[in-house]
């Protein structure tokens, strides 16, 4: 690489061939771990089942889950692949050395505390309804202990909680199986409270794209440890799609059940639809609890990773910390309760990334052209431009009074970033050409 590259890109050793493992070794575990977390399907049917039948809700969920690996995971993980090198490095093509320090290296970061807030308040809360009590100190107490522990294991020991994620993951499978179950006799009789078939679809689409888009991103983490394009192919389908419908759908399935076969009690929460296993349902919070391990750690490292990686010049345990407690202030004041309007902001920040990505992938011929030394300004203009169209009306950020809040806001935010790009670098707008760079 060129010595005026940062040392964030030179340092990066690219992952060899021979330490590549297969789909159902790597990516479709992960992915799968990502969906079947509590948080996705936590709040998932007040905006979707409220307003249709589960047979459209499925529909949503299925085509969500293809829009997720067509749109948002296939190039970063096939540029991961190609390269061997991690998203923070092969975004260099795309947003520049200089431009990916903010994105995605830090935002990356600071969207990462986000979710340890959000993992962090459901965990407590979920703990709080297995020892049935509702003290807001209580409540404090558990969050405190909980991120900043889990931070500390996974700065110490990520490799560990690794291990431990192979068999966390599948607990909530078992859990959204044995719920499924006690209220499937209830499902043929639901229905909506309102009818709108096309608000719940879109709706479906903004939830499930908005919870993705960093993990699609990080589809070049994932698939720098993919061994072929037959892995990129099936880790993704099995992981994402399949995942979102069985790890979505059987969550609305069950919510219809409970709500058809108690008249009188309409809850959309899936909480409300776990207590209903009767004498078990405490037990089942607390393994909800217990499976959160696993996706906390994960954020905190990656959260630390980034900064330590982007500012170098301040320690980690001195950035960690900060960014814990962060995360801390987040989930105690109940900011971080609101999961679909934090799944719009992921959406918003990590769609534009993931547009701009696609289509310098394929201006490139499908490979990757080495980092853009400074700032790539067709870059950098199309995640701009992709952020505003992204935020939705209803967070009050942006007066868009032609967006409404079923319109799949990432999906366009997608789209503005893909067709910005691609517009500038055809008319030679970009800042500067790539650095040569080895790939594999």
């Amino acid at each position: 690489m060129k010595p005026d590259l940062p040392d964030y890109v030179t340092r990066t050793t690219p992952v060899p061939s021979d330490a590549r493992v297969p789909w159902y070794k790597s990516t479709f575990p992960t992915y799968a771990g990502i969906f079947l977390w509590v948080g996705f399907y936590l709040q998932i049917a007040e905006p979707t089942l409220r307003f249709a039948n589960v047979g459209v809700c499925i529909a949503g969920l299925i085509v969500a889950g293809l829009l997720c690996f067509a749109l948002f995971y296939y190039a970063p993980a096939s540029l991961g692949r190609k390269t061997g090198l991690p998203l923070y490095v092969v975004a260099t093509s795309t947003f520049g050395t200089t431009g990916g320090y903010l994105i995605p290296g830090l935002l990356m970061g600071f969207l990462q505390l986000g979710w340890v807030a959000v993992i962090g308040s459901i965990s407590a809360d979920f703990i709080m309804k297995g020892i049935h009590q509702t003290s807001r100190g209580l409540f404090t107490a558990l969050v405190v202990v909980w991120i900043y522990s889990l931070g500390w294991i996974a700065i110490k020991g990520i490799h560990h909680v690794a291990r431990v994620a192979k068999f966390l993951n599948w607990i909530p499978l078992i859990m959204i199986v044995v719920v499924f179950l006690q209220n499937r006799t209830g499902i043929s009789s639901y229905q909506p409270i309102e009818s709108h078939p096309l608000t719940a679809f879109l709706n479906m689409l903004t939830v499930v794209i908005g919870y993705f888009a960093t993990a699609g991103a990080a589809g070049a983490d994932f698939g720098m440890n993919n061994r072929n394009e037959k892995d990129i192919v099936l880790g993704g389908v099995f992981g994402i799609v399949f995942g979102a419908v069985i790890a979505g759908g059987l969550p609305l399935l069950s919510i219809a059940g409970h709500i058809a076969g108690h008249p009188g009690i309409v809850s959309y929460n899936y909480a409300d639809t776990v207590s209903s296993v009767g004498s078990m349902a405490p037990l089942m919070f607390l393994l909800f609890a217990l499976a959160s391990f696993v996706p906390t750690c994960f954020s905190s490292f990656i959260a630390s990773n980034s900064f330590a990686t982007m500012i170098p010049q301040v320690s980690r345990k001195t950035s960690t910390l900060v960014g814990l407690t962060i995360s801390v202030l987040l989930a105690v004041t109940g900011v971080a309760s609101n999961l679909v309007g934090f799944f719009s902001i992921v959406g918003a920040s990590f769609a534009p990334i993931c547009g701009a990505m696609a289509a310098d992938y394929l201006l490139a011929g499908r490979k990757w052209n080495g980092p853009i030394s400074g700032i790539n300004r067709a870059g950098c203009t199309a995640w701009l431009l992709g952020f505003v169209v992204g935020i939705p009306e209803k967070l009050g950020f942006v007066p868009q009074t032609w967006q409404k809040a079923d319109d799949p806001a990432s999906l366009y935010s997608f789209a503005t970033a893909f067709l910005v790009y691609f517009l500038l670098m055809k008319t030679n707008k970009a800042s500067s050409s790539p650095s040569a760079v080895p790939t594999e």
